[in-house]
């Protein structure tokens, strides 16, 4: 199980949230006041972890939302082949391929220990340990 469900009420910026069926960053939270006729509202603007992509979500505050969960690990870069680093993982030993981000590239060597996330299938590399 990589989500888990909460309400839009209890999402507040820097939490996640699934929009699209893919993981976000929420950086902006708007409350509306319940009016006459109907509950408060909230629009959620955030921004997918993988892709970069601004996504919204709109809907009532009581709305459920799947809440994706994000692990965090530690890999050891075994190779660069361009712009690709070819990384095992520290606790499983598991290899895998990961594509290197525009701010990491020049700075990454072999050996080198990196922090990865990990969440509903998809990696990227975070940092430099």
């Amino acid at each position: 199980m990589e989500k888990r469900i909460g309400t839009m009420k209890d999402l507040k910026e820097g939490k996640y949230v699934i929009i699209d069926n893919e993981p976000c960053r929420v950086v902006k939270v708007v409350h509306s006041k319940p009016g006459k006729h109907g509950g408060a509202k909230a629009r959620i603007d955030a921004i997918g972890l993988f892709d970069g992509q601004k996504r919204t979500l709109l809907g009532p505050v009581s709305q459920n939302v799947e809440i994706p969960i994000i692990s965090k690990k530690t890999a050891q870069v075994l190779n660069i082949i361009q712009d690709r680093a070819n990384l095992m993982d520290l606790e499983t030993y598991e290899t895998f391929e990961l594509e290197i981000p525009e701010e990491l590239k020049g700075k990454l060597v072999d050996g080198k220990e990196v922090l990865y996330m990990e969440c509903m299938g998809k990696r990227k590399i975070l940092q430099i340990q």
